[in-house]
């Protein structure tokens, strides 16, 4: 009879680190030895013809997608924006090994990635966002349009339950009507700015009392004019609207392919 012998199979070793991705700039750009991105980590690049990746390690056992993750991703990228030109990626963008990054980014797109970069040089992104004083806003509804104050009139004080119907009417044409004093104030915002503007895209509300939520790409040499007609239309609807200027920062809402996106 034969012997036989038993042989235990090792198990394979996890991997644990790999390569988090932020952006791609131009090859010559040089990393602040300072800069620090998701858990803290240093900031290298990875280089491929006219471009490069800006990358750091990440530890692939820890959760990613905590605030801090998301604030450091775009800290890191707004920073970046205001000295030179780049390309973010979307958050929470990780490789096997930054060599990949070559392999699948840097080197497929090359050249689009190129070309934008130098659509982008010398230009950021800025947001104006722009909050209405609710007294004032319904105010403004109830005195243009005398059928919704006769509505609101007629169930003032009025059980809720017996007019559960009239109180949602009265909901849905207030809220028409915000939104046509946003469409015509956004519009006034962007006549204000158009001559220092390059691009500009407007964002979807996120709250009922927005007033404008407008991403706009602006040549950074331009952004004191840009500051200056944001404050001067600030000054007419003082009272009224809230405005608040944000950037320079990274181009996420005029970067849209090759696996790009932002916040």
């Amino acid at each position: 009879m034969g012997q036989t012998t038993e042989t235990t199979e090792q198990p394979a070793t996890e991997q644990k680190t790999g390569c988090y991705l932020y952006g791609i700039v131009p090859a010559d750009v040089e990393v602040d030895p300072e800069a620090q991105g998701v858990a803290e980590a240093r900031i290298r690049t990875v280089r491929h013809g006219d471009l490069a990746a800006l990358v750091s390690e990440i530890t692939l056992d820890r959760p990613l997608g905590t605030p801090d993750d998301l604030r450091a991703h775009e800290q890191l990228l707004d920073a970046t924006a205001a000295e030179v030109p780049v390309l973010p990626i979307r958050f929470g963008a990780v490789l096997a090994t930054c060599d990949a990054a070559v392999e699948e980014l840097l080197a497929p797109y090359h050249d689009e990635f190129a070309a934008a970069l130098r659509e982008l040089e010398g230009r950021a992104q800025f947001a104006v966002k722009g909050r209405y004083a609710e007294e004032t806003v319904l105010g403004e509804v109830l005195e243009e349009n005398p059928a919704i104050e006769r509505l609101r009139e007629e169930i003032h004080g009025l059980p809720e339950d017996a007019t559960r119907d009239q109180r949602i009417q009265l909901g849905e044409l207030i809220n028409t009507a915000v939104a046509a004093k946003r469409e015509a104030d956004t519009a006034a915002l962007l006549e204000a700015v158009k001559t220092v503007v390059v691009m500009s895209s407007v964002r979807e509300p996120s709250h009922e009392l927005d007033a404008m939520n407008v991403a706009l790409l602006v040549d950074t040499d331009r952004e004191g004019e840009l500051a200056q007609a944001v404050e001067e239309l600030g000054r007419q609807w003082a009272g009224r609207v809230e405005l608040r200027l944000l950037g320079p920062m990274a181009p996420y809402d005029f970067v849209v392919s090759g696996g790009q996106g932002g916040g």
